[in-house]
């Protein structure tokens, strides 16, 4: 398993090492030097990869380089793999690591059959723990995406004919069904996270306007807050940032842990909530 991560790896950063300019400077026998292997191996690894669907090759004069762009799903594929490899080979994915410490060999057994009720498409029976220690047995859910949000795995799945997520830590046992049920489209499940600030998936949709100041935007940049966002940026270095979210909740509770320097614009009714949330907090302090 190891073997075959260090293979993955190496070759998702012959990709990153040679995705600039057109000559990157890196040929073949430089690649074998730099992961201390031999050239064949690189040239197989380059093989592998066009056999992906990388139009990745090796020139004459020019060195290994990509001949034609590659598509933003496969880059983000890539992405994907490489983190995941990395957390899990220096062991700083504090997620997984917690979720297994509680779950143990569950952990495994829950994603696998779980993933595999996504690309099935059929349903999942789970019993599932809800709030104050109480269990719901035997629900029936199509599962849709498993994914991180604030340090938990958390499954994306339909329920009822609505989408709701469910805590993997919270499923307390699980078994495929043969029952088949109809995912919602891909475009569908990415626009859901799309107006999502942290984890909330609701439809409503916020328009919000923030003032950050000169000292948040040195620190912000070039940080991205939500694919939704523009940026107005001032000559003084602060900032009028305007964004769609689908919970005005979510969005105040980030903005009163932050403290000086963000501002509400706009709509009122978040303004309102982050001042209350803010005057919550002081009462902890008897002030």
């Amino acid at each position: 398993m190891l073997e075959l991560q260090t293979k993955i790896k190496r070759q998702i950063e012959i990709i990153g090492l040679v995705s600039g300019a057109k000559s990157t400077g890196y040929f073949t026998a430089d690649l074998a030097d730099l992961f201390n292997c031999e050239e064949l191996t690189i040239k197989r690894d380059l093989q592998d990869l066009r056999t992906a669907g990388i139009d990745v090759h090796s020139e004459k004069k020019v060195g290994v380089c990509i001949a034609s762009p590659i598509e933003p799903r496969v880059i983000t594929e890539l992405v994907l793999q490489y983190v995941g490899i990395c957390y899990s080979m220096n062991a700083v994915d504090r997620t997984t690591s917690l979720m297994v410490r509680k779950k143990k060999l569950r952990a495994l057994h829950d994603i696998v059959h779980l993933q595999r009720c996504i690309e099935q498409g059929v349903l999942a029976a789970i019993d599932y723990e809800k709030e104050k220690g109480e269990t719901e047995p035997g629900k029936e859910i199509g599962p849709l995406l498993i994914f991180q949000s604030d340090g938990l795995y958390r499954l994306l799945a339909l329920h009822g004919g609505i989408v709701k997520q469910f805590h993997l830590n919270k499923i307390l046992s699980l078994r495929p069904t043969e029952k088949k049920f109809k995912a919602i489209p891909p475009k569908d499940v990415e626009d859901l996270f799309r107006y999502s600030w942290r984890s909330w998936i609701g439809k409503e949709r916020h328009t919000v306007r923030l003032e950050f100041s000169k000292e948040w935007m040195e620190w912000q940049n070039p940080r991205i807050l939500m694919d939704t966002e523009t940026v107005d940026e001032r000559p003084d270095g602060s900032a009028e940032i305007t964004l769609t979210v689908n919970s005005l909740n979510e969005i105040a509770s980030w903005i009163a842990g932050r403290g000086k320097g963000i501002t509400v614009l706009d709509p009122l009714e978040l303004r309102e909530k982050v001042i209350a949330l803010a005057a919550g907090v002081m009462e902890n302090y008897g002030k």
